[in-house]
């Protein structure tokens, strides 16, 4: 008969679970627990949308920055036995200098960026921020659409440092791409009262 250990082990999820689960989920599988959680919401999307567009010329494609980097939309990374789906991350050339032809990384990511909703929240500021200063990704912000703040840490022997609170419509110009600089309020998408009710605005 299996130990109450034994038995816990062979229930740990696997890259198979995050396969077989439903297209419309995102699915990561952090100390052998699987998560799954819906497709991000429209507010979500749009502040991924902005941030990302906002550092890919300058920094990926050296238009306008200094170029450099590779950054990349909701990579699946596979970091030791656990396997994340950030919605943004980045790598310095000379991390990781060829871009894999395959369906996920497993190159540690220079900078990551989560895009905080109600159904990732606690795990983004739990689990899988303490996963990415276990593997060493250097800097990490969090962007909360609803607060409408951005958080950026550093990693300092092993801990995270917070930078800075970014709030209301000041310039982003953070530490790993602090040669650019962006209003904070282009992640909020401006909501008009009455809009799609066929009220004017």
């Amino acid at each position: 008969m299996k130990t109450r250990a034994e038995r816990k082990e062979t229930l740990r999820a696997t890259y198979q679970d995050v396969l077989d689960a439903p297209p419309h989920r995102v699915a990561e599988v952090i100390a052998g627990t699987l998560h799954t959680h819906p497709r991000p919401a429209m507010r979500h999307a749009w502040a991924s949308s902005i941030l990302g567009g906002s550092l890919v010329n300058p920094f990926s494609r050296g238009s306008g920055g200094p170029g450099g980097w590779w950054i990349v939309f909701e990579p699946e990374l596979h970091l030791g036995d656990d396997i994340v789906v950030p919605d943004l991350a980045g790598w310095r050339r000379e991390t990781m200098p060829e871009y894999p032809d395959a369906a996920y990384c497993t190159v540690v990511p220079d900078w990551v960026c989560e895009v905080l909703s109600p159904s990732t929240r606690r795990l983004d500021q739990g689990e899988k921020r303490s996963l990415y200063a276990r593997e060493g990704v250097r800097h990490l912000w969090l962007v909360d659409p609803d607060a409408r703040t951005l958080e950026a840490f550093e990693l300092r022997e092993g801990y995270w440092l917070l930078l800075t609170t970014l709030v209301d419509d000041v310039p982003v110009s953070l530490p790993p791409f602090d040669a650019i600089s962006f209003p904070l309020d282009a992640l909020w998408p401006e909501v008009t009262a009455g809009a799609g009710k066929g009220e004017k605005s």
